[in-house]
């Protein structure tokens, strides 16, 4: 079985939804048989590398009255999975080159650390995930190689494949993220409950 998990580091539903699928492949009982492939999508494609305001206050211009509730509802639905989401640390930038150094990673067997590194980086320690020297430090953190990262964010190495992406998303009609498309399949969200993915991803 083939798996794409389209899913951004700005997102805490993507947080939240790679600890489910995690646990979901580990209650298979063949989880061998389950090819999980990390799809690069931008949520915010056109964004600053210069952080902005923060999450919090973000959702609030989104969702107005509602968002202490929604706020409040991410937060409790991280915690339940051992996250901490402090969406009022974490200040949206353009995520371009974070994708590339997941990439970067996934090519030396480093992806998921790669992945975890980065998502507590910016959900929980409110990091800037655009700065090169932030992303760098994180490689080193995460097992690669300092230099190697430097040289690969100063180029444009894997810049194709995160764009690539994009469109491939698009034909895929993925429209948000976490989104899971199985063996070709219509997307589904990647953020649902433990059962229901293992479920999804049982043979």
């Amino acid at each position: 079985m083939n798996v794409e998990m389209y899913a951004d580091v700005l997102c805490p539903w993507c947080y939240i939804g790679k600890r489910r699928l995690t646990a979901a492949l580990e209650r298979l009982a063949d989880p061998e048989g389950v090819e999980v492939v990390w799809r690069a999508f931008e949520l915010a494609p056109d964004a600053s590398r210069v952080p902005g305001p923060p999450a919090d206050e973000a959702m609030a211009e989104w969702w107005g009255e509602r968002a202490p509730e929604r706020v409040a509802l991410i937060r409790s639905m991280g915690a339940a999975e051992g996250l901490e989401l402090n969406l009022h640390l974490a200040r949206p930038v353009n995520t371009f080159d974070a994708h590339r150094l997941c990439l970067m990673a996934a090519g030396q067997g480093r992806g998921e650390e790669m992945r975890e590194r980065l998502l507590r980086a910016y959900h929980t320690e409110g990091l800037n995930v655009a700065d090169p020297q932030v992303l760098r430090r994180l490689g080193e953190e995460a097992g690669l190689d300092g230099g190697r990262v430097g040289a690969m964010l100063a180029g444009d190495d894997h810049a194709g494949t995160v764009r690539a992406d994009r469109r491939r998303a698009a034909a895929a009609g993925v429209t948000g993220v976490p989104s899971l498309v199985i063996d070709g399949r219509p997307p589904v969200s990647g953020v649902q409950p433990v059962d229901d993915l293992r479920r999804l991803l049982e043979p």
